[in-house]
């Protein structure tokens, strides 16, 4: 898989507009483990995102690079510790009503090792990579996953209505 490496201070700027660029961004990440047929996603149980199928991920912590951030998120919400990680996707999610954007870079894992286990959080499940449950996840993940499988890197953004539903424009591009 190649990856791009996208500087998160600059990530926005490759990315966005100037208008988006301005508003506030809050950094966050999301990473997939995958192994050769399936990947391992998790029912959220609890605030933001509750009752959909994702990825692990979270807030960046202030003093933890973007990588170690998805490392810690994955152990924390799964119970695996990734041995590495690529970098294949950055997403800004833009929501009707609030300012703060969400800068979400996305990641991949082949190398991992620990006992998936249910957390306050989460609840793991592997699924076939040609089978999602798209109709238990967010609205934009049919539509860059592909990418994702096909190890190509890109870039997306994604309006949404208040309802955290609707998406109401997008633009999403290889990089």
């Amino acid at each position: 898989m190649t990856v791009t490496v996208i500087d998160a201070r600059s990530a926005a700027q490759q990315v966005e507009d100037a208008e988006h660029q301005r508003l506030p961004h809050r950094l966050y990440t999301l990473i997939f483990p995958l192994d050769k047929t399936r990947v391992l996603l998790g029912m959220k149980k609890r605030g933001f995102g509750s009752n959909k199928f994702n990825g692990f991920g979270g807030k960046v912590e202030p003093n933890e690079s973007i990588e170690q951030g998805a490392i810690r998120e994955l152990r924390e919400e799964s119970g695996l510790c990734a041995q590495s990680v690529d970098k294949c996707g950055l997403l800004f999610f833009y929501f009707e009503d609030d300012p703060v954007v969400m800068e979400v870079h996305v990641f991949v894992t082949r190398e991992y090792v620990g006992d998936v286990q249910e957390t306050e959080e989460m609840r793991p499940q592997w699924f076939d990579i040609h089978d999602m449950p798209f109709k238990q996840m967010w609205a934009d993940d049919p539509r860059w996953w592909p990418y994702l499988l096909k190890g190509q890197n890109f870039a997306g953004q994604f309006w949404f209505k208040a309802d955290q539903v609707t998406i109401t424009h997008e633009k999403l591009r290889a990089l």
